[in-house]
């Protein structure tokens, strides 16, 4: 009887570290065909994306700590600011930023983005390029991700960055979590306010 015990605990014991080795599957498409996903890219004032109350892409942002307008008031949450907004840029850029503010979390939530290139034809490259991951808190509603280049420089031409919202624990880059898109582009022309039009178009 002690013997059928001792094998009984052995044998569950074997099972439970089976599962601790088995890695969690990154599963990026679930679905049959093709799935359109919102695009952030033109946002309207005043109207929420998903749970992005908004998000921009930029070269770069400021932390400002001051947050309720008091001269050294630090808060547990810093306004992220976009530095130079936009979707067009040099291919020396070093990094990528997307920045965004999104509704008061209940939960802790994660967010992440993967970035692709695009074809003349709008389909989008198989090879990822990167990716990155960012946890908020519950109580934190600015944050960012970092889209860096892969080499020295960028290579020129269109590119998609997918954007996604998960709870913490869950698989961060499911298809289920994929709630929108935006696209950029990798130029050697002088990128401003007119150039950056005429790029996208």
């Amino acid at each position: 009887m002690v013997a059928i015990i001792l094998s009984s605990a052995l044998f569950y014991q074997q099972v439970g570290e089976a599962k601790d080795l088995l890695p969690l599957k990154e599963q990026e498409s679930t679905e049959v065909g093709a799935t359109q996903s919102p695009s952030f890219d033109h946002q309207e004032q005043g109207i929420p994306q998903s749970l992005f109350t908004w998000i921009k892409m930029a070269k770069a942002f400021e932390v400002e700590w001051d947050s309720f307008g008091r001269k050294g008031w630090y808060t547990q949450d810093p306004r992220l600011k976009p530095i130079e907004p936009r979707s067009v840029f040099p291919p020396e850029t070093p990094a990528i930023y997307l920045v965004f503010e999104v509704a008061p979390l209940e939960d802790p939530t994660q967010f992440g983005v993967q970035w692709y290139r695009e074809e003349s034809n709008g389909q989008v490259r198989e090879r990822l390029l990167g990716k990155d991951v960012l946890e908020l808190p519950g109580h934190e509603r600015y944050g960012y991700l970092e889209m860096t280049r892969s080499g020295d420089r960028w290579s020129s031409g269109n590119y998609v960055a997918k954007i996604y919202i998960a709870p913490i624990g869950q698989q961060p880059f499911h298809a289920v979590n994929q709630v929108g898109l935006m696209r950029f582009r990798i130029t050697h022309r002088e990128v401003g306010a007119s150039s950056e039009q005429e790029a996208i178009r």
